[in-house]
């Protein structure tokens, strides 16, 4: 065999599997949408409730945690942060 047909046979294999891998992914998506199409949708939005919040007890300790793990992350000192107001989501 010469090098341009070793070389021609190995691209011809490996564009074979690309498509192989690229029809396996669209078999696959084809019964994941089946599967999520005959599953009943419930209600998933949460009925309108009216929860009395307790207020928060240690709220300087939860704000210098806060500051500590944003710190953290950021890589920074905790001295470098300003905290202006925390709203719970």
């Amino acid at each position: 065999m010469s090098i341009v047909s070793v070389c021609l046979m190995g691209i011809g294999v490996v564009f074979a599997g690309l498509i192989c891998i690229i029809m396996l992914c669209y078999i696959m998506s084809f019964f994941c949408r089946k599967t999520i199409k005959e599953t009943p949708q419930k209600n998933t939005a949460p009925a309108a409730q009216s929860v009395t919040e307790a207020p928060i007890q240690n709220k300087q300790e939860m704000i210098a945690a806060i500051a500590a793990a944003v710190a953290e992350d950021l890589g920074t000192d905790v001295s470098a942060l300003r905290i202006l107001s925390v709203k719970k989501i």
